[in-house]
C-alpha cells in the first residue's frame, strides 16, 4: 500500500520558491535604479522647459508629470512636491554647470584667473538661457546656493586667492557676498537689456558694450573687489578664454 502524501510536507514544498541567481539579482537592481534616474531626469527635463515657457508658477505637478510621459502618482516617488523638484532643478543645474566650470579652469593656475573665466562663463550662460539666468537670480543667496554648485566653488576659488596672498581682502564674508551681488546685479542687468531689442540697442550703445565685454568688465569688478588694481582685474578679464570654451569674445 502506497504511504500516504503527508499534508504539510506538501505545503512546505509549495512555499519554498526557487532561488533566483545572485546575478540575477543584481541585474534586477541595477535595472531598476537606472529606470528610476532615466525617470527623475524626464520629470526634471519637462520642469524645466515647462518653467522657460511659463515660468515658475504656471507649472503645475500634472503639466510636468504629462511632459514627462510619467504618470502623476510615479512623481512621489521621486519629489515629495512641487517646491521639492524645483529644489532639485535648481540644485541640479548649476551643479552641473559648476562641474563645466571646473573643467574649463584645470588647468589655470593663477585663483584671479580662474573667478574670471567663472564669472564670464555664468554671465554669458545667463544671457543665452535667461530661465537658467532667473533661476539663479532667485536663488543666488540661498543657502543651497551658497553652501553647493557656484556658491560652493566661488568660496573654494576665493579661500585659495586669499591663502596664496592673491587676493588682499579686510573681510573674506562680506568680500564673497559683494562678488555674488556683483555677478547677480549683472545678470539681472542682461536680462533687462534682453527684454527689448530696442531697448538693448540703446542700453548697449551707452555702455558700449557686447554681452561678451559686459561679462568681462563685470569679472573686472569682481575682481577688483577681491583687491586686484584695475588695469590688472581687467586685464586678466580680457584673456583669451580656455580652450573649449562656446563663448565669443567681442
Amino acid at each position: 500500500m502506497p504511504d500516504a502524501p503527508n499534508p504539510r510536507a506538501s505545503r512546505r514544498g509549495a512555499l519554498k520558491a526557487p532561488v533566483a541567481p545572485r546575478e540575477t539579482i543584481n541585474r534586477r537592481h541595477t535595472r531598476g535604479a537606472r529606470r528610476k534616474r532615466e525617470t527623475r531626469a524626464r520629470l526634471l527635463d519637462a520642469a524645466f522647459a515647462l518653467v522657460a515657457e511659463k515660468g515658475m508658477d504656471g507649472v503645475t505637478i500634472n503639466d510636468i508629470t504629462e511632459a514627462a510621459d510619467v504618470g502623476f502618482g510615479s512623481f512621489y516617488n521621486h519629489f515629495e512636491s512641487k517646491e521639492g523638484l524645483f529644489a532639485a532643478l535648481v540644485e541640479w543645474l548649476f551643479e552641473e554647470f559648476a562641474n563645466t566650470l571646473d573643467g574649463l579652469a584645470s588647468d589655470l593656475s593663477d585663483p584671479a584667473e580662474v573667478i574670471a573665466v567663472s564669472v564670464r562663463h555664468t554671465l554669458m550662460r545667463a544671457y543665452r538661457e535667461p530661465v537658467w539666468g532667473q533661476l539663479l537670480i532667485r536663488e543666488g543667496f540661498s543657502a543651497r546656493a551658497l553652501s553647493r554648485g557656484l556658491g560652493q566653488r566661488l568660496l573654494r576659488d576665493s579661500e585659495r586667492g586669499i591663502s596664496e596672498r592673491r587676493f588682499v581682502v579686510a573681510d573674506p564674508l562680506m568680500c564673497l557676498i559683494s562678488a555674488i551681488g556683483t555677478i547677480l546685479a549683472g545678470i539681472a542687468a542682461e536680462l533687462h537689456f534682453a527684454a527689448s531689442s530696442k531697448r538693448t540697442v540703446r542700453a548697449r550703445k551707452v555702455l558700449r558694450s557686447s554681452e561678451a565685454r559686459f561679462a568681462e568688465r563685470t569679472a573686472a569688478i569682481v575682481l577688483q573687489a577681491f583687491g586686484l588694481k584695475r588695469v590688472e582685474a581687467e586685464r586678466i578679464a580680457q584673456r583669451p578664454l580656455p580652450a573649449g570654451s562656446d563663448v565669443k569674445t567681442g
